[in-house]
């Protein structure tokens, strides 16, 4: 079923929005898939805080041509039925999200992504991007680093204290 040149535009519009506002936006193939798989994979981006559409090549092509940070991007990657993974707030959430998927699912395979400034990535690119801690964990492991002198030093005060204690202690019994 044909759907009309209104929906079109009203697409286009929300696909133009989604790429200006995007960290990062990874487009895979999703042949194969059920319907109660994709269910499954937008619930799971949607904890992510990740958008998924699936929309046909041509009106995202439209949709980038309208953007001035997409307007000279190479869209020879765009073939076939592609879903769209979307994150305005982490720039590796999209990858994580369907990497983690495509494990169970086997249908879903990179095929490639556009970065914020409008430089496309390869799907070799997309897998390794997918295998880097998220931003909460990497806040997590910078916090960890700056604790850690204090931390040492709390350790090394708290045990002088401790022998201290420990010797008071064997005088006040003997």
């Amino acid at each position: 079923m044909a759907i009309t040149k209104s929906k079109k535009n009203e697409l286009v519009a929300e696909v133009s929005d989604l790429l200006a506002s995007s960290k990062l936006t990874v487009f895979a193939q999703c042949n194969g898939l059920s319907v109660a798989n994709m269910q499954d994979l937008r619930r799971q981006a949607r904890e992510a805080g990740v958008v998924i559409k699936v929309v046909k090549n041509r009106l995202v092509r439209v949709a980038m041509s309208q953007n001035d940070t997409y307007k000279n991007t190479d869209t020879s990657l765009l073939t076939g039925q592609l879903l769209y993974a979307v994150s305005a707030d982490d720039e590796v959430a999209p990858a994580k999200v369907l990497d983690t998927f495509a494990k169970t699912n086997p249908a879903l395979v990179f095929v490639g992504a556009f970065g914020m400034e409008g430089e496309v990535m390869d799907a070799t690119a997309v897998a390794a991007l997918a295998k880097l801690p998220s931003k909460g964990e990497l806040v997590g492991q910078v916090v960890s680093m700056l604790l850690s002198p204090v931390n040492d030093v709390t350790n090394a005060l708290s045990g002088n204290l401790h022998a201290l204690l420990d010797g008071v202690e064997a005088k006040a019994t003997a």
